[in-house]
C-alpha cells in the first residue's frame, strides 16, 4: 500500500478493534511526510482525518481533510494506481486532489498561455510540445496540420494571461489525467497550479493554472 493511500478496513477488523484502538491505528496506519504534515496543519483540527464508515462494503474510510462544506481533500505524495483513484473518487462525491509536484521527475512550468477558452481561439488547437504554438482545426481535418507560432499574424496579438501556464512533464503520471476530480499540484512555495485540460479536436491539452496556496486554502476555513 503507497504511504498515503485511504484507509480501508473491513468488517471483520472493525468487529475486533475498540474504538480507541481503531482510532490509533487509524492515525499510524501509515507514516505520514512532513509535506502531509504542513497541510493538515493549514486547516482547523476538527476538519483532519476525519473518518466515514460504508456500511455495505464494511469498510472505514479516513480523509485527510473534509471541510464542513463537503469537500474532501487528498493530500498525495506518491503515485497510485486506476483502481485506487476510482475507488476513491466514488466514495468521495467532492473531492479534490493536492499532488506533491516536488516529487514529479521532468515536471517545468513553462510559459503564460492566452485565455484558453477565448472565442478568438476556438478554431485552433494547442499543439503539445515544449513551445507554444496551435494549428487550425481546418487544417487537421484535411489532414495537413500547419504550426503556428504565437509570432504567425493570427496569433501574435492574442493577449497572454498571468494565470495560465503551459508545462511539461517528461515522465508524467498518467493516471492523473484520468482523474474526474481537480488536481492541485504543490511544487512548493506561495503559489500551487490546478491541473486542467482543454479538451480538442487533435488531442487534448494539459495546461496550469496558477493560483496562491494561502487562497486555495481560505476558500474552506473561512
Amino acid at each position: 500500500m503507497e504511504p498515503n493511500s485511504s484507509i480501508f478496513i473491513n468488517s471483520d477488523q472493525l468487529q475486533k478493534e475498540s474504538p480507541g484502538r481503531l482510532e490509533k491505528n487509524l492515525r499510524n496506519y501509515h507514516g505520514e511526510t512532513e509535506w502531509h504534515r504542513n497541510w493538515k496543519a493549514a486547516f482547523p483540527e476538527a476538519f483532519r482525518e476525519v473518518s466515514f464508515s460504508d456500511v455495505k462494503m464494511g469498510e472505514l474510510h479516513r480523509a485527510d481533510v473534509h471541510t464542513p462544506c463537503g469537500t474532501t481533500l487528498e493530500f498525495q505524495n506518491s503515485p497510485i494506481c486506476l483502481e485506487e483513484l476510482k475507488s476513491r473518487e466514488a466514495f468521495y462525491p467532492k473531492l479534490i486532489w493536492i499532488l506533491n509536484g516536488k516529487k514529479f521527475k521532468g515536471f517545468r512550468v513553462l510559459k503564460n498561455l492566452p485565455d484558453v477558452d477565448d472565442p478568438r481561439i476556438a478554431d485552433y488547437d494547442f499543439c503539445n510540445t515544449d513551445h507554444l504554438s496551435m494549428i487550425r482545426k481546418a487544417d487537421f481535418l484535411k489532414g495537413r496540420p500547419r504550426v503556428l507560432n504565437f509570432q504567425h499574424p493570427e496569433l501574435k496579438k492574442l493577449p497572454l494571461t498571468s494565470y495560465y501556464y503551459s508545462f511539461c512533464w517528461k515522465h508524467p503520471h498518467r493516471v492523473w489525467y484520468q482523474a474526474k476530480n481537480p488536481i492541485i499540484v504543490d511544487l512548493g512555495g506561495h503559489f500551487i497550479y490546478q491541473l486542467k485540460q482543454r479538451r480538442q479536436l487533435s488531442e487534448d491539452y494539459p495546461y496550469l493554472h496558477i493560483m496562491t496556496r494561502k487562497s486555495f486554502i481560505e476558500q474552506y476555513v473561512c
